[in-house]
């Protein structure tokens, strides 16, 4: 099955997913090994007992009507279910806070491999009505929230660069006598492997909030941004702000040299396309199908022209077929991939992978360091107040030092 094609989800049990979820993220031969995907087994187990109602003292009602005998599939499946299910992590077994949070980690992270493979429509499990019984106040400072560190972004973004550099290679250096299906296949990679690596810099350095940059679904407004919105010469974006209004923010030199490229590879055919285009292979198709037939091309024709096609995201190009941005969580599903790859080293409560806040705060560690609050607070788009909140451990540790100088000099003159 192509990646992204949907499924006949009424008859797909929830468990009948779980080996090939493990076995793409397990460690070895076959997948069949390491610490995630032991854990990660055990949890999908949970959940899906849960999701049955499966237990022996029968106080879990499943999420079937009491007259339906069999489990529970896709089809169930809503972020209302993901709802009850963080609310029974929290109430039901006496976890800790944290382990709350990362037992939902595992059922998240197997709803959005879902979405990839076809078997869900949306990430559900990351939906912000979801995710509201989770607990959120564990006791962290602002400062303990996640922040990429300085050799985090370097090993990502070496990542990606690499990678990216390999597949333009690879498709700018193909024989002139190549089959010309296997090259649109190698500049297909290009792109996609172009797009991440720009995707990534810009979250990086920018400190842009990821909800600025691309689509969110429930807000028409927030549609992300088109190479209109760029000037690569000027170094700026225009963004729609969380304060309800367009506003210009900075896209420093290293930002600008990944979407440079990118920009060349892709050749937007209008500057109204998205600069993060989906690569969903489930939704081109039916972009393209629908925006075709408008134009009234009879079903044959289409058909004919999409085999022409190693992908339909090539034909939209070819075609001025604008697809939507990707969305947050869609970028959230990509940092997710992109950090399990490169092997990132992460130890953090709450996200198992470089979350796109957390280059946001990265940068702003970064500023309030170099440059103090106030050019930081410019930078994140934020009141100066909210960032001396969110950073005042650096400040703690500032203060700390100054005390520690004092006493040094008490203890000298004494």
């Amino acid at each position: 099955m192509t990646p992204g094609t949907p499924r006949n989800r009424s008859d797909q049990t929830l468990a009948g997913s779980f080996e090939r979820y493990l076995q793409d993220k397990g460690k070895g031969r076959g997948g069949d090994g390491g610490n995630y995907r032991r854990n990660a087994a055990r949890e999908l187990e949970r959940f899906a007992k849960w999701a049955a109602g499966d237990r022996g003292d029968n106080d879990w009602t499943g999420i079937l009507p009491d007259d339906v005998d069999r489990d529970p599939t896709f089809e169930e499946l809503d972020e209302r279910v993901f709802r009850k299910y963080a609310r029974h992590l929290v109430g039901d077994r006496g976890l800790k806070l944290n382990t709350v949070q990362t037992y939902y980690r595992y059922i998240s992270a197997w709803c959005g491999w879902c979405v990839n493979e076809g078997y869900l429509e949306a990430h559900y499990a990351q939906r912000a009505s979801a995710m509201a019984p989770l607990p959120e106040d564990d006791g962290r400072k602002p400062g303990d929230q996640q922040a990429w560190t300085s050799e985090q972004r370097h090993d990502l973004t070496r990542h990606v660069d690499g990678r990216a550099r390999d597949a333009v290679e690879a498709y700018t250096t193909l024989p002139e006598n190549t089959d010309p299906l296997d090259k649109q296949r190698a500049r297909y990679a290009a792109l996609k492997t172009a797009r991440d690596r720009a995707l990534v810099f810009v979250l990086a350095y920018t400190a842009v909030r990821v909800g600025e940059l691309l689509r969110d679904p429930n807000d028409p407004r927030r549609r992300g941004i088109r190479w209109e919105d760029i000037s690569l010469d000027d170094g700026s974006m225009d963004v729609y702000r969380k304060k309800q209004q367009w506003d210009a923010a900075s896209l420093p030199d290293p930002a600008i040299s990944p979407l440079r490229s990118y920009r060349k590879l892709m050749e937007p055919p209008t500057e109204r396309w998205p600069v993060f285009p989906t690569f969903d292979q489930r939704t081109l198709a039916e972009l393209v199908q629908e925006e075709l037939t408008e134009r009234g091309e009879r079903p044959e024709a289409i058909t004919k022209r999409r085999e022409e096609y190693a992908r339909d995201l090539l034909l939209a190009l070819d075609a001025d077929i604008r697809p939507p941005s990707i969305t947050t969580d869609g970028a959230r599903s990509i940092l997710q991939r992109l950090s399990e790859v490169a092997e990132i080293d992460i130890n953090h409560p709450k996200h198992d992978y470089l979350a796109p806040h957390g280059g946001r705060r990265g940068m702003g560690e970064v500023l309030v360091r170099a440059f103090g609050y106030t050019v930081a607070a410019r930078y994140v788009d934020n009141s100066e107040e909210m960032v001396r909140e969110r950073y005042s451990h650096i400040e703690a540790g500032e203060l700390g030092d100054v005390a520690t100088e004092a006493l040094e000099e008490i203890d000298d003159v004494g």
